[in-house]
């Protein structure tokens, strides 16, 4: 099977070049045998890549250690869930898992549309086959593929990195990735739009779920990754604005700055130059994202990269790919030119103009915060490191002013608000904000982003309640219905509004969570056991840790091999005010063919807080198994996850599809002798 998947990759390259050049010639000179036979080779390729990537799980499952990829990513003692995820857990596998999603996609694009929009599709399925064909030449040709074999075979592999093996790490690359590829469904269309000149809003409304698809996949994956880093990387938190992660935030800012903009173009026929540039640099930004990560330019714990080779590939890729977009929207200009302009500043198109440019500023700053150390050491040989605080210092302002306009966009009214729109819409939301900021400098509170962080979330809550509370009264009024048939049929009816307005209350609880980060409390301490840790929480719980014993173990195997793991496990009762409430098991892992150590924390979870426990050094040379802890108390963390729940589901209700209304035929009243002509009844 493996045999066969390696073959199966040199099938596909010429098949995906042969099927791109009959898309695009098709489409040109109108022959459907063409067009046809170029999409065909879509489902064709996509079966071959499939074929690749189940003969590399099956080299990994099989502890086929003759080839270099799984040597170095797994070993005899490995789960076997970690073995069929090695097809993602490096460059190598990583690269075949990604093309195989795009293909796959590409697949569903071409059959969704095989009776419908056949005017996108030659150069739709010619753009994606392109992609597909890239990305199978750097397989092929820049020393990456999975199916290399080494000289020897080894009794048995390195074993995959010790910080992957944990559930999150598992699902996190899967949905990333999900994310990335589906977003080259709408770039193809667009650069379709640009070739055929049909550039008014029809592409939009054909890839709108697509987008919304992909902005779904990019938001769970992000969060997947924050649950991953907090769990597993062991210092207490979630987001470090490490190369890696600020790779996979860049698209997503890209793809929220979309949706928000194309609402424009579809109701004002306005910004089609700038919906045109963020899908292309949308896209752009997903490979940049992969080429980041499997380049070797960065260090982090998220990359995998082997050899530099494929970085120059990348980079020519993406600037082929960035000039031919510019120049396809150049020569389209006169077609792009907006039908109307912004008639005043208290208008929805502009509250999302400015959603607009914030986000493109954000995604600026995060962008030259992760490349000016490649820029300060490639140009003057100086490594200039750029930390969380300059993106904090520079993000937190604008996230603010994002989260405000996030209740006001919505429902402002088109072209110009009244003062009746601004009296009905935001007096109460305003009082809501005034109260609340009250409540909390009356509380004690003096943090001023995290004042600002309530009062405006407060704000943004009132807005979505209101709109809701306010549809479902209606709803119930006009159809005769009880509130809670009331608020479905309201939510069914326009899911996609009602979808985004679920999206915001979620946004609204994560920056919630997000701020409870300034009121955490550390403590660390060195214990024997049976001695206590204590700790106070900013919500007023005492935490009292008591530290019970110290094993130590070597699980995965018999203890007279040397190259088993060691773990040492420390066991703590946890009180909290007085009363007993879990029992927790910190970690310090040692893993010696990997010469790494990593920790595995923690964690006593509540509604309002985390209780955290890290095991930050274990002495054993005195005989008395004394552990240095670090114990933390975090307020709001559980919210950052429920939020981010509430994102996907709104996301999910954004792109349910809408169900048809029942067609009504009414009954042709006929009088007595007359006849009724045949289709006249409904």
């Amino acid at each position: 099977m493996t045999t066969l998947g390696e073959l199966a990759l040199w099938i596909a390259l010429p098949i995906a070049f042969w099927g791109m050049a009959l898309s695009f010639i098709g489409g040109r000179v109108r022959r459907g045998d063409l067009v046809l036979s170029g999409e065909r080779s879509v489902h064709a390729v996509t079966g071959l890549i499939l074929l690749a990537s189940i003969g590399i799980i099956a080299a990994f499952v099989g502890e086929r250690y003759e080839y270099s990829y799984v040597a170095n990513y797994s070993n005899r003692e490995l789960d076997t869930w970690f073995k069929v995820a090695g097809l993602w857990a490096g460059q190598r596998g990583s690269l075949v898992f990604w093309t195989l999603l795009l293909s796959v996609f590409a697949s569903v694009a071409v059959f969704a549309n095989r009776r419908r929009n056949r005017e996108f599709m030659p150069n739709v399925t010619g753009t994606l086959l392109g992609i597909l064909a890239f990305l199978l030449v750097v397989l092929l040709f820049a020393d990456v593929s999975p199916f290399e074999r080494l000289g020897f075979t080894p009794a048995n592999g390195r074993g995959l990195n010790p910080q992957l093996q944990n559930y999150w790490m598992t699902i996190h690359p899967p949905t990333l990735y999900l994310g990335f590829t589906a977003f080259a469904v709408p770039f193809a269309f667009a650069i379709s739009a640009l070739l055929t000149g049909r550039l008014d809003s029809r592409w939009i409304s054909i890839t709108r779920r697509w987008i919304l698809v992909s902005w779904f996949f990019l938001t769970c994956g992000i969060i997947f990754g924050m649950r991953w880093a907090y769990e597993e990387l062991g210092w207490g938190g979630y987001w470090f604005w490490d190369p890696v992660e600020n790779a996979s935030l860049l698209p997503w800012l890209t793809a929220t700055a979309f949706l928000h903009s194309i609402q424009i173009q579809e109701n004002r026929g306005m910004l089609k130059v700038w919906n045109m540039g963020l899908v292309a640099t949308t896209f752009l930004l997903t490979l940049f994202a992969t080429f980041l990560t499997r380049s070797g330019l960065i260090e982090s714990v998220h990359s995998f990269a082997e050899n530099l080779t494929i970085a120059y590939i990348f980079l020519g890729f993406m600037g082929s790919l960035a000039v031919l977009s510019l120049l396809l929207i150049v020569h389209r200009l006169p077609l792009l030119r907006s039908e109307n302009r912004i008639q005043s500043f208290l208008s929805r198109e502009s509250a999302f103009l400015f959603n607009n440019l914030l986000l493109v500023g954000i995604t600026f700053a995060v962008a030259w915060g992760t490349l000016f150390p490649l820029i300060t050491e490639g140009f003057f040989g100086e490594t200039i490191n750029v930390g969380p605080p300059f993106y904090n210092r520079v993000n937190i302002p604008i996230g603010l002013i994002l989260l405000t306009l996030m209740g006001i966009g919505p429902v402002i009214a088109w072209r110009r608000a009244s003062p009746r729109n601004l009296r009905r819409n935001f007096v109460l939301p305003l009082g809501m904000t005034a109260a609340t900021l009250l409540a909390l400098l009356a509380a004690g509170v003096r943090h001023s982003m995290a004042l600002a962080t309530f009062a405006i979330s407060a704000f943004v809550m009132t807005v979505v309640v209101t709109e809701f509370w306010k549809g479902t009264r209606a709803r119930a009024r006009i159809a005769g219905e009880g509130a809670m048939r009331a608020f479905a049929s309201l939510v069914r009816r326009n899911r996609r509004r009602w979808g985004g307005y679920i999206v915001h209350a979620g946004v609204v609880v994560v920056f919630t969570g997000l701020a409870g980060a300034a009121f955490d409390v550390v403590v660390e301490q060195e214990l024997a056991p049976g001695e206590a840790v204590t700790i106070r929480s900013a919500f007023g719980n005492e935490y009292r840790l008591v530290y019970e014993s110290l094993s130590h173990s070597r699980p995965r195997a018999a203890e007279d091999v040397a190259e088993n793991d060691w773990r040492w496990t420390a066991l703590m009762t946890v009180y909290r005010n007085g009363e007993q409430v879990e029992i927790v098991r910190p970690e310090r892992r040692i893993y010696p063919v990997m010469e790494q150590q990593s920790t595995e924390v923690g964690i006593l979870s509540s509604l309002v807080e985390d209780l955290y426990v890290i095991p930050r050094d274990v002495d054993l040379d005195g005989g008395e198994d004394r552990v240095v802890f670090e114990v933390k108390a975090l307020p709001l963390v559980p919210w950052i996850w429920c939020g981010g729940l509430v994102v996907a589901v709104g996301a999910l209700v954004g792109l349910w599809p809408a169900a048809k209304a029942p067609v009504r035929v009414a009954a042709a009243r006929r009088s007595p002798g007359r006849a009724v002509p045949a289709g006249a009844a409904g």
